[in-house]
């Protein structure tokens, strides 16, 4: 066999690591493919854990912290009038798009429309849905005639002289009980004797029925703690930021006016921040607001140097009318108009941002 000189061999190692390295080359010189969403990467029980729950509460029920400073109170979805009115379209645009006069705002500027879509999904599955069964509805009133003189009218349990009825809304309940082992007990003759007469009387059907009810309305399922901006994909990292407020501290720039040639009415504007912006933002504008303690980001203090320094009325008016994403601050102009934005924002300025002087809103805190 004929050999390869060397000289041959050599150059063709060459040529091929050249070759190689020419393909690694143009392969690096690829724009790195942008991270996209994967269908179904929403977690619908997260976002409602997240937007929703700090005012309609963990069980949908309105139930909240929040819910003495709102006005409207915040809607019960599980209330009869609820369950009979509500429809998933309906539930659909008032996510996305807010209801003027109550605090509730759009959530398009954090969640996409697939998000919304999952949210009320979620919403009619876990709070309306199984409220909407006649086996409900006989649970709810075998649990008012036989049960609730001993657990409780919110399952919370109670001490009946030597005895102590169970809680059952702890997390530990919800991971022990399991439905069959509550039918069991229920049916058992040590529960049944607990109960006397009315014990007795209960059938197969009726203790099935008060162990669903029991399970809906006491014990559902709780998410724990996790960041809004986290719980979609991290669209707010590769969605359209809202324009940052510019620092303004020089004297003249404080007192630039409103675009669009509007001009605020502080009064008007003090009644809307009472009713919608206190619950986060605290009747001082101090972020003490009764929302503030669940919310992550922290809602702006607008009695720091910082904000003072910044929030202009321009500045104010933007931050207002397209919110701020990855916080809980909704984009407004879903649901105010152009002059109501500047109603607000001059009351934000005048009490809070420059309240000195003739600046100072009458009676402002």
């Amino acid at each position: 066999m004929r050999k390869q000189c060397p000289v041959s061999r050599w150059l063709a190692g060459a040529t091929a690591i050249i070759a190689a390295c020419a393909v690694f080359a143009a392969q690096a010189q690829q724009p790195t493919p942008k991270r996209t969403r994967v269908a179904g990467e929403s977690r619908p029980d997260l976002l409602y854990h997240n937007y929703c729950s700090v005012c309609h509460g963990d069980k949908g029920d309105g139930r909240s912290r929040a819910r003495s400073s709102l006005v409207p109170p915040p809607r019960d979805f599980t209330e009869a009038a609820a369950l009979q009115t509500l429809t998933r379209d309906y539930m659909i645009a008032i996510v996305a798009s807010g209801k003027p006069g109550t605090a509730m705002t759009g959530w398009t500027t954090q969640l996409s429309p697939t998000d919304i879509g999952a949210l009320v999904d979620y919403m009619i599955a876990t709070f309306m849905a199984p409220r909407k069964t006649p086996a409900f509805a006989h649970g709810r009133d075998v649990y008012a005639q036989t049960c609730v003189a001993c657990h409780g009218p919110q399952g919370q349990g109670a001490a009946h002289g030597p005895m102590t009825t169970r809680d059952l809304t702890t997390p530990q309940a919800r991971v022990e009980l399991t439905r069959e082992r509550m039918v069991g007990t229920a049916g058992g003759d040590a529960h049944r004797k607990t109960m006397g007469q009315a014990g007795s009387k209960l059938v197969a059907d009726d203790i099935t029925a008060a162990v669903d009810f029991i399970r809906i309305e006491f014990m559902a399922t709780q998410t724990a703690s996790v960041s809004g901006t986290q719980a979609h994909g991290g669209r707010a990292t590769d969605a359209p930021k809202s324009a940052p407020p510019a620092a303004v501290a020089t004297a003249k720039a404080m007192d630039l006016p409103f675009p669009k040639g509007l001009r605020g009415d502080a009064a008007r504007g003090r009644a809307f921040y009472d009713a919608n912006c206190a619950t986060c933002h605290g009747v001082k504008g101090d972020a003490q607001g009764p929302r503030a303690y669940f919310i992550r980001p922290k809602p702006r203090d607008f009695l720091t140097d910082d904000s003072r320094q910044t929030f202009n009325r321009p500045a104010l008016f933007a931050a207002v009318s397209v919110g701020r994403l990855g916080s809980e601050m909704p984009a407004w102009n879903k649901v105010l108009n152009d002059q109501q934005i500047a109603d607000v924002s001059e009351y934000v300025f005048n009490a809070f941002i420059r309240p000195s002087g003739a600046a100072r809103v009458a009676g402002a805190r």
